[in-house]
């Protein structure tokens, strides 16, 4: 699976690459500017060549056995000399402003009344050249011997001093751009993730949305302009969804209305019909369909808002009525059913023509898998609970999902429309409760379903 890039970090990555990219334009474009000898920006060729002039200047100190500090030349500084007679340099030391022995005549006269007022930085151009611009340059620098005035006067350029005078700015700005960089991708940081906050919002109105609730929509009032299109693209596709489960919804109420009108009279001849094994199969076939229609109508009916999941049932009395109309059933098939209660009526919140469609479908389903002379047992728990226990060969762990899935069977030798528990499954989320299934103990399987405790009453 690949992993989304994350807005923050590729914002913050930009942001950083663009500080680079303004550090490089606004120290060449002030050079440029110079080298094209325009208004105030003028300079020499030659200035660029400071920061390799300081590094020969510096490679060439020396401090003698007689603790005196003066300038050796090495083979590099030595090498520029040659190839430029005009090619100067001089250092000074910084407390006393005295010259290092082996600097230039020339620099040191023209330099003393600078080094006087202990300049950090001078242009400068020796007399008898033109004024400018400026060939000469002095800094004050660290060098092994401590802190140094180092000047030079007409170092050709070459190629490799571009890099090294980049170089060299750099080290003298890296406070500078290192905590404009921070404070920058702080700032940015900060800034993408507040301007985040309604999106993330936005995200938490639709993780709430579910297909009871497919009539709300996404907020725009405080979306930024640029992700409203996007809500509104998913307002749309809301819309679209709720018609077509709405229109979803229709047939299957239309259609369990229609089929209980023809399933009440087949169930009416059944029963007026001579008494056979075959004719009590057919029955409890008959009472299957029709519980399963009823839970159908039931949710269309609940998810159209048409019925009230606002009344108080009593799970007691109401599980008992359940028992007691489908004892004569059980027994017709050679089942019993055993029904507990807990003593004192258990109250909920809810439905109970609603409540009374899952208990009997658990039932039914409790009656199929009953072995033939066995008792169901439907206990009423004090916690606002119901469990329907059967002692036959039980749901497979695997399965314990599966079973609630719509049209879902083990095998099509499976009885059953594979409807009731998931219909089942619906009532019980729209009531804001659960349903699950657990092994019985010494075999078979026990269906419970729990409505919430802040829903119930003692």
């Amino acid at each position: 699976m690949t992993t989304a890039p994350s807005l923050v970090r590729r914002t913050v990555g930009y942001l950083v690459l663009s500080q680079l990219l303004a550090y490089l334009i606004g120290w060449g474009v002030p050079i440029l500017l110079g080298l094209l000898d325009i208004g105030q920006y003028a300079i020499s060729y030659d200035e660029l060549a400071s920061a390799r002039a300081e590094m020969l200047i510096q490679s060439s100190l020396v401090r003698g056995s007689d603790d005196i500090v003066r300038i050796d030349p090495a083979p590099g500084l030595a090498e520029e000399a040659r190839r430029n007679p005009r090619f100067k340099y001089a250092v000074f030391d910084f407390v006393t402003g005295a010259p290092i022995p082996g600097s230039s005549p020339e620099l040191v006269a023209t330099l003393a009344k600078i080094i006087d007022i202990s300049s950090e930085h001078a242009h400068f151009v020796l007399p008898g050249d033109p004024r400018s611009p400026a060939l000469g340059f002095m800094a004050t620098s660290w060098t092994r011997y401590g802190k140094m005035h180092i000047a030079h006067y007409c170092l050709q350029v070459r190629p490799i001093d571009a890099l090294l005078q980049s170089i060299a700015n750099f080290e003298w700005y890296w406070s500078y751009v290192g905590a404009a960089m921070a404070t920058s991708v702080l700032a940015a940081f900060i800034a993408v993730r507040r301007g985040l906050q309604p999106l993330r919002a936005t995200m938490e109105e639709a993780a709430r949305i579910d297909m009871n609730s497919l009539d709300q929509r996404l907020a725009t009032n405080n979306v930024p302009i640029e992700i409203t299109p996007l809500v509104d693209a998913v307002n749309e596709a809301l819309s679209r969804l709720a018609a077509g489960v709405a229109r979803q919804r229709r047939f299957t109420a239309n259609a369990a209305h229609e089929l209980r009108t023809p399933l009440a009279i087949m169930r009416a001849r059944l029963e007026n019909a001579r008494e056979t094994a075959l004719n009590n199969e057919l029955l409890v076939d008959a009472s299957q369909l029709r519980s399963i229609v009823e839970q159908m109508l039931m949710a269309a009916r609940i998810a159209e808002g048409q019925v009230s999941l606002d009344e108080d049932v009593d799970l007691c009395a109401t599980t008992r009525e359940v028992v007691t109309n489908m004892l004569p059933l059980a027994m017709d098939v050679d089942r019993f059913i055993d029904f507990e209660e807990s003593g004192a009526p258990v109250i909920v919140r809810g439905n109970r023509r609603a409540i009374e469609s899952i208990v009997a479908n658990l039932i039914d389903n409790a009656l199929r898998a009953e072995p033939a002379g066995g008792t169901v047992i439907a206990r009423v728990l004090a916690d606002a609970g119901i469990e329907v226990i059967d002692h036959g060969a039980g749901v497979a762990e695997s399965d314990r999902e599966l079973i609630f899935e719509p049209f879902w069977r083990k095998s099509e030798a499976t009885p059953g429309t594979g409807l009731g528990l998931s219909i089942a499954r619906e009532l019980m989320e729209a009531h804001h409760g659960r349903i699950l299934v657990e092994t019985t103990p010494g075999g078979g399987a026990t269906f419970k379903i729990w409505f919430p405790v802040a829903l119930s009453a003692r």
